[in-house]
């Protein structure tokens, strides 16, 4: 957990966990007997997106094998991505919304439940019939805490920011590559949550149809890129209880890497990584020291931040 200068908290963590080209990079490439992807990631970050719930409501059962998992950081919180159909195909109905529900209910017991995320694509733009449906999804969902992430520029303008703060939904401040009308890097809070993804800038492959889709997201950030988000990230736990900061830019474990960065550049303090990911990602060792196991505490206390020469 990073304490910002207001004494909100910043949460920082890759979205999903689970990725086959993580395993000998951000994981041992020979995982141990009872290894556990999710609760080794807890020793290092408070917070974790779940990209799964985007492709299929999750089962229950499965839900509460995260909570157990995470046990053992008394700080993490998730945030679970609504499922697509809502959001995307816009053809749920009331039983996939109880099913949903019925998944995500135990973070929401636990406690574990920090935002579900309203990922809509940059097609869904700033349109009367569009803003009415985010209304609409705001009631079925206003047990939850809510973000919502759009892509298409039509939706930055001070009347939809005062249109979220009223339905006390959060808006998800985006990196992306900047194609024609998509969304610019912002700084917007509309709710007691703030929300910022990174997605990276990969943009060969940001529009194009690839057999690996994730290929759109392989873009590692430079330290100097990530400059200007950390002084965003400030900006806007200033205005929030809470702050997630997410990093979508998954391939070759390039989003742990980014996010880990991102933490010592908020601290000023080094932090501890995998000693593989030091080597698939050099540009760590400015600002890491090895970990050959996870470290005790996941989360570090918030440093003043370091004067700019």
């Amino acid at each position: 957990m990073v304490k910002a200068p207001s004494q909100a908290v910043i949460r920082i963590g890759p979205a999903g966990w689970s990725y086959p080209d993580w395993r000998g990079i951000v994981y041992p490439k020979h995982k141990p007997r009872g290894f556990h992807e999710l609760e080794y990631l807890a020793h290092f970050f408070d917070a974790v997106e779940i990209n799964t719930t985007f492709y299929n409501p999750p089962r229950p059962e499965v839900v509460k094998g995260w909570v157990r998992q995470v046990e053992h950081n008394h700080n993490f919180t998730f945030t679970a991505k609504l499922w697509q159909g809502f959001t995307h195909d816009r053809n749920a109905t009331p039983e996939d919304e109880r099913m949903f529900k019925q998944g995500i209910e135990p973070l929401a017991e636990a406690k574990r439940l920090g935002a579900l995320l309203l990922q809509f694509p940059w097609s869904f733009k700033n349109t009367a019939e569009s803003r009415e449906y985010v209304t609409k999804l705001c009631r079925q969902f206003r047990e939850y805490p809510m973000v919502i992430e759009v892509r298409h520029s039509s939706w930055n303008k001070p009347e939809i920011l005062e249109m979220l703060s009223e339905l006390g939904i959060g808006f998800c401040n985006i990196d992306q590559p900047v194609i024609g009308r998509s969304i610019k890097p912002t700084e917007n809070v509309t709710s007691p949550v703030g929300y910022v993804r990174l997605h990276g800038r990969n943009y060969k492959e940001w529009f194009t149809s690839n057999e690996d889709p994730g290929e759109r997201y392989n873009y590692l950030y430079r330290l100097e890129e990530l400059d200007p988000w950390v002084e965003r990230i400030r900006h806007i736990a200033k205005e929030s209880k809470v702050t997630f900061v997410i990093t979508n830019n998954h391939a070759r474990g390039k989003a742990v890497t980014n996010a880990l960065q991102l933490t010592a550049l908020i601290t000023g303090r080094a932090i501890q990584c995998p000693e593989s990911l030091l080597e698939e990602h050099p540009a760590l060792a400015q600002i890491a020291t090895v970990s050959k196991s996870p470290p005790i505490q996941a989360q570090l206390p918030l440093g003043k931040p370091e004067p700019k020469s």
